[in-house]
């Protein structure tokens, strides 16, 4: 397998030399430039590189400059940032301009390899990503005839939750979850929620469809997101809250493009809208907010309520009503509500039971591979 390619720009040659060195003993290639007018030179001489490295502070063509001439021509090149300038607004000036992650000087090696696994790691999934988007639409009717089994409410209700997403929105999703551990599971369970909700209010087979698309992608913008803001142990500031709420709408950049999720990626970008107008990221009211997204907002709810959190044990069902209930016509769409409410509560823990046993082999795996890749971590840092 040949080695990932790796441009390092910098107009200290102290600095290029120290990177480039800790690079190649980690088995990356690196090409060193001296400026950012050498890289662009690098670049567009057809050399490819898989991840550039650039100081922030630079004579002729600072890295914000190249950045915002590379981002264009280079879209699958990610971009890290590495500055001696201790502020976050600049660190995440670079970020909204399209850097990928940002690097403070001076930084330990193991910090400068894990950065540049994670921005490689990204790439790798989007560029796998786009080759299943690609055949999307031969995928989901290859499954089509695979997954037509459904004959009690359950089963038909999980036979939509497959119809709803094929190979690719699964490998969308897996990503979202090597992105933000915390979301495991959490999509396909509001997905199964929402084809409910959506079946017991008698919409189309079509229409339910596309709900259920866009409630299995709803935080795929996560991807976007700099894993410093979105793994933060701490309450995040004001700039970082603001960078973390962008996720609605990178997620409906991504969707809009793909014409068989086009529709789909309405409810992505409304998700985190309100009834009453006091959501994000449009304050849409009411009927302004798509069908799907005030949908899923009560399955969501219902899973936020029902599921463990690191404050409180997973609540019952019953409680999950009540909380819906109250605020019915504030957060929640009255009549989406009055049909949830029309529900029997042992369909959401039927539900849940079941794709827990689908996510149990996958989570058990996962798990796994993180625990060796943390010991291999570790004895690297005690070398």
């Amino acid at each position: 397998m040949p080695l990932e390619r790796i441009l390092v720009v910098d107009d200290e040659e102290t600095i290029r030399e120290i990177v480039t060195s800790m690079l190649t003993s980690a088995n990356y290639k690196c090409r060193q430039a001296r400026s950012g007018v050498e890289a662009l030179s690098l670049l567009d001489s057809g050399e490819e590189f898989e991840l550039m490295l650039s100081d922030l502070m630079m004579a002729e063509l600072d890295g914000i400059g190249l950045l915002e001439r590379t981002k264009e021509k280079f879209p699958d090149m990610p971009v890290v940032m590495v500055t001696a300038v201790h502020d976050i607004s600049v660190a995440l000036g670079a970020i909204r301009n399209g850097a990928y992650d940002y690097l403070l000087k001076p930084f330990e090696r193991e910090q400068l390899l894990a950065t540049v696994r994670r921005a490689l790691e990204n790439r790798r999934l989007k560029l796998e990503n786009r080759a299943y988007q690609t055949n999307l639409e031969s995928l989901v009717a290859a499954r089509t005839d695979q997954l037509r089994l459904a004959n009690t409410q359950l089963e038909k209700a999980m036979s939509n939750l497959e119809r709803s997403y094929d190979i690719t929105l699964e490998a969308l999703g897996d990503a979202l979850d090597l992105k933000d551990a915390e979301t495991e599971g959490h999509s396909k369970r509001v997905t199964a929620f929402t084809i409910a909700i959506a079946r017991q209010m008698g919409l189309p087979a079509e229409q339910v469809r596309i709900i259920a698309r866009g409630a299995f992608l709803h935080d795929i913008g996560k991807m976007a997101i700099p894993d410093a803001i979105l793994r933060k142990p701490g309450a995040l500031n004001s700039d970082e809250t603001a960078i973390m709420r962008e996720h609605c709408y990178r997620g409906y950049q991504i969707l809009k493009k793909i014409p068989f999720l086009a529709e789909a990626s309405d409810i992505v970008y409304s998700h985190q809208e309100k009834y009453d107008g006091t959501g994000y990221p449009r304050g849409l009211k009411g009927d302004q907010i798509p069908l799907g997204a005030r949908i899923f907002a009560i399955a969501d709810t219902l899973d936020a309520i029902t599921s463990d959190r690191p404050y409180r044990p997973a609540q019952s069902v019953a409680a999950a009503r009540k909380e819906i209930e109250a605020w019915s016509g504030r957060q929640f769409d009255p009549e989406v509500v009055r049909h949830f409410l029309s529900m029997p509560n042992d369909i959401w823990e039927d539900l849940r039971k079941q794709i827990d046993k689908q996510i149990y082999r996958f989570s058990y795996t996962a798990n796994a591979s993180s625990a060796s890749s943390a010991t291999a971590s570790s004895a690297s840092a005690r070398s």
